[in-house]
C-alpha cells in the first residue's frame, strides 16, 4: 500500500466544508454528532473531512466518556498568514508604483 502523502493547512481550507467546520469549532469544541448535524452530507463524508483536518493538525479529537469532540487548532494558519504576506507585500509595491504613476500624469496633464 502506497504511503499517504503528508497533508497541511492549505488542504485544510480549500474545501468550503472543511472551512466551515472549523468556523464551528473554533470558539469551542463539539462533538462529532453536532457537526454532522449542521450538514446536508453523510455522517460518513463528514467523518471524512474531519480526518482530514485531524491529518493537517487542525483538529484534535478528545474522548470525553463515549463522546468524542473535535477542537481546533487553528495556529497552523499561520502559515497560511505568512504565505499571504508575502503577496501581501508584492502588491501594495505594485499599487504603489501605479500611485506614483497616475499621479505623475495627472500632473503632466494639468493646465498650466
Amino acid at each position: 500500500m502506497a504511503a499517504e502523502a503528508r497533508r497541511d493547512v492549505f488542504q485544510a481550507i480549500a474545501d468550503p466544508t472543511r472551512r466551515e467546520i472549523l468556523g464551528m469549532i473554533a470558539f469551542e469544541p463539539m462533538n462529532l454528532n453536532a457537526i454532522a448535524d449542521k450538514f446536508d452530507i453523510s455522517r460518513p463524508a463528514v467523518s471524512n473531512h474531519i480526518k482530514i483536518l485531524t491529518q493537517c493538525g487542525m483538529v484534535v479529537i478528545k474522548q470525553q466518556g463515549r463522546e468524542r469532540y473535535c477542537e481546533a487548532k487553528l495556529d497552523a494558519l499561520g502559515d497560511v498568514s505568512t504565505w499571504i504576506d508575502q503577496y501581501r507585500q508584492l502588491w501594495m509595491e505594485r499599487f504603489d508604483s501605479l500611485d506614483k504613476y497616475i499621479n505623475k500624469i495627472q500632473h503632466k496633464n494639468q493646465p498650466k
